[in-house]
């Protein structure tokens, strides 16, 4: 079976409506069944499960499938593949996702948890080891990326008190970027356009077209547009626009 076959078959079953022998399939089909033994199914539970917002966000058990699938497939040698790796990602952010827009593309590593508590705009790109902290909840704008290792937190602990926590969604708005090891913290917004330089903390709120970089992160300067706003700010992530229509 070739790759496009082998994934539109994987596209028309996750979009039936993933139960146990629906994911088993899924499972042959990604030559992964020795990760994850049948008998495992009954008993089986997600880091998610042991989160206290799993009592405000509970998982469905297609969801936990759907976070299983997502997880077992960064540890085959077929993610290395990145014309089925990007599709099969595209295939399940769709369901896991609470909006996941068109030409999607995640790459080895990302990570994330409550996924429906995340939405996500068109042409949004996701690098290697990107770490989204669900919680709170978590809003990319169309043609968002967050490159290499970019984390994004919504929750904090007091001090006082490690188990209280306070929950803040962040919002990337549309065209901004967040450079490799950057962190947003609970509550922020990136304004539309806006840069966030590499290895940043951001703490604050972005002003939208602003470059911002340091720890604390701090504005720099404008947006370097030269006149550009939008889709001529050639938000375009692969070569020949691959997985981009």
């Amino acid at each position: 079976m070739n790759i496009e076959n082998k994934l539109s078959n994987i596209e028309s079953i996750v979009q039936s409506g993933l139960d146990e022998k629906k994911t088993c399939t899924i499972l042959e089909l990604i030559n992964a069944t020795h990760l994850f033994p049948k008998e495992l199914f009954d008993e089986f539970k997600l880091y998610d499960e042991y989160l206290p917002q799993i009592k405000v966000l509970p998982l469905t058990l297609e969801q936990k499938f759907l976070h299983l699938l997502w997880e077992i497939f960064d540890k085959l040698p077929l993610s290395l593949i990145t014309n089925f790796a990007v599709p099969f990602r595209r295939i399940l952010a769709q369901k896991l996702f609470k909006k996941c827009g068109k030409n999607f593309i995640a790459m080895e590593g990302v990570r994330f948890n409550f996924g429906q508590n995340i939405e996500v705009g068109d042409d949004v790109f996701l690098n290697r080891e990107v770490f989204l902290d669900g919680k709170g909840g978590i809003t990319l704008g169309n043609f968002v990326t967050l490159t290499e290792k970019v984390e994004i937190y919504t929750h904090s602990h007091l001090e006082y008190n490690h188990g209280k926590r306070i929950y803040a969604p962040v919002k990337v708005e549309d065209f901004a970027k967040v450079f490799s090891h950057s962190m947003l913290l609970p509550g922020i917004v990136v304004g539309e356009q806006a840069v966030v330089a590499a290895r940043s903390v951001v703490t604050k709120s972005v002003d939208p077209n602003t470059f911002v970089a340091g720890i604390p992160a701090k504005p720099i300067r404008e947006r370097k547009n030269r006149g550009r706003s939008k889709q001529q700010l050639g938000h375009v992530w692969f070569h020949n626009a691959a997985f981009q229509e």
